[in-house]
């Protein structure tokens, strides 16, 4: 019988009716699935825009470099009010210069550190007091700001740990629930920047990995919360994008491993050994350079989850070797996934 049921086709399943459409241009035209030109969801062809822009405010954390950089600019191209939040604008970063030499009333560069409850108030009352109408709330918050690591869980010290969760899962939680007020008086877009460690496990990254599984949850709950407020929620879960976004470097990688070899108890030294530990940290080097230079796959599903009518709940922008191994790792039998990438 259930052979029998599994070879129906899906629209003569009992039940509800299922299928599957496309948005295309608003219209809605049936997709095969198992057609031979399936395109994975990180290669989505975006319907279009909601409405005109206008000067909607959207606030974008992590501006000093990469995504967020790039999204700053291209939301502010777009006709967004954009409210650039900048670690190091205190510090005269070079990315904060470049912002702020644009010159444009669309574009305001903001001191922010997500782990610092003061700041994060600061800027809620620079953003509130830039609005037109204040009651009528604020369209966007783009949670992009983020650090990473690596190491294994017996090379990781617990300080390790709640550094990189600081700021990747609390600071998300903390701007989310500073802004919101001002979200749903817009029944606005709210956009977490996670990753595809968010949805898959990796060796020797359990501290990012942490921290992105967190925020998915986090941004699943909200979902539902706001969903009869009228406010979206969507998740962005990028691949590899080391090369584009230089979060690693031969220099960088070579300092967090001097210090995590010289804090190890003795004990895990000897078990493990410096020629397996020096193996580790070189392969971890060969990924400086790996990963995709071009960001527009991100900057394009931010755009479309600030953007589109319906936006959707997860974004995957990534290459195909990623996407197909995320499915395989969230869909199969765990002993499946373990044969074919740990075993």
């Amino acid at each position: 019988m259930l052979a029998t049921r599994l070879s129906r086709p899906l629209s003569r399943l009992p039940g509800k009716t299922l299928s599957a459409c496309d948005r295309e241009n608003g219209a809605r035209r049936p997709l095969l699935l198992a057609s031979t030109s399936f395109i994975p969801t990180g290669r989505r062809t975006y319907a279009s825009a909601l409405e005109p822009v206008g000067s909607k405010a959207v606030l974008v954390t992590g501006c000093d470099s990469g995504f967020g950089f790039s999204l700053a600019k291209h939301l502010h191209s777009k006709g967004f009010l954009v409210f650039a939040g900048c670690l190091m604008k205190d510090k005269g970063h070079d990315g904060v210069k470049e912002l702020d030499s644009l010159n444009s009333d669309r574009l305001r560069t903001v001191q922010l550190n997500v782990c610092s409850s003061e700041e994060v108030e600061k800027v809620v009352e620079i953003v509130r007091s830039s609005l037109k109408d204040p009651e009528k709330g604020m369209w966007g918050l783009v949670n992009n700001a983020g650090i990473s690591t690596f190491g294994e869980v017996e090379f990781t010290s617990l300080e390790t740990y709640k550094q990189v969760a600081e700021v990747n899962l609390w600071g998300t939680v903390r701007m989310t629930k500073s802004f919101l007020p001002l979200i749903r008086r817009a029944k606005g877009r709210v956009v977490n920047i996670s990753s595809m460690l968010g949805r898959m496990a990796n060796p020797a990254r359990s501290p990012y990995c942490i921290t992105k599984f967190g925020v998915e949850a986090f941004s699943d709950c909200l979902r539902y919360e706001m969903y009869p407020l009228g406010v979206k929620v969507s998740v962005v879960e990028p691949g590899n994008f080391i090369a584009a976004t230089s979060l690693y470097s031969p220099e960088s990688i070579q300092a967090i491993a001097k210090k995590m070899w010289d804090e190890l108890p003795e004990v895990v030294r000897k078990d493990y050994g410096k020629k397996y530990f020096d193996e580790k940290i070189a392969k971890m080097e060969t990924y400086c350079s790996s990963g995709s230079t071009d960001t527009s796959p991100v900057i394009d599903a931010v755009t479309h989850a600030l953007t589109a009518t319906t936006p959707y709940t997860r974004y995957h922008p990534m290459d195909y070797y990623w996407w197909l191994r995320m499915q395989i790792m969230t869909h199969l039998p765990g002993a499946i996934s373990d044969m074919i990438y740990i075993r």
